[in-house]
């Protein structure tokens, strides 16, 4: 007879999936990164028919900068989820029927999750003014009035805050509870 998975077994299970989608969720936006590197060439021309509003070689600088910054947050994060999900197997039972029961310190588990979130947070920002690099460089500049480029930055940033608000929302509560 077996007996039922306690709280600390739950708990463990929900923080290895939780740690799992972490790093799947920062390496597609590793790849976002990478597409955002590839559009990042000199000289090139907006789609908006004045060339008063081609970007500057600076914007492509802005653009590779931030793009490395949102980059470095994101493995950030993921090394450190992949290190709590390590002691979390590590420090499993050494029975291997139970592979998502472990002993850790519940506030260094809490601190570097919340650690590893925090650090998808200020990547997703900085993708994100990549992104606003990326729209300038394609549609044309903000200063020039490009309305193409407003409207995509709008909704980006629009889109983008509302979720990291939703997402920041719900990390500190769990964190709290």
């Amino acid at each position: 007879m077996t007996s039922p998975a306690s709280s600390s077994d739950v708990t463990t299970s929900v923080h290895v999936s939780a740690l799992d989608g972490l790093v799947n969720v920062n390496s597609l936006f590793t790849i976002a990164v990478f597409v955002g590197l590839s559009i990042a060439t000199p000289g090139q021309h907006s789609l908006e028919l004045r060339s008063s509003c081609d970007a500057s070689a600076d914007v492509a600088k802005k653009l590779l900068v931030f793009e490395v910054v949102s980059f470095s947050f994101f493995l950030f994060s993921s090394l450190v989820a992949q290190g709590l999900k390590l002691a979390l197997n590590l420090l499993n039972s050494k029975d291997v029927d139970e592979i998502f029961r472990a002993h850790i310190n519940i506030k260094v588990l809490r601190w570097g999750m919340m650690a590893s979130a925090v650090g998808s947070v200020m990547g997703c920002l900085f993708l994100m003014l990549s992104m606003v690099n990326v729209i300038q460089i394609r549609l044309g500049l903000l200063s020039c009035g490009s309305e193409s480029s407003a409207q995509a930055v709008a909704t980006l940033v629009t889109l983008v805050s509302s979720a990291l608000l939703v997402y920041i929302s719900t990390a500190i509560y769990a964190f709290w509870q």
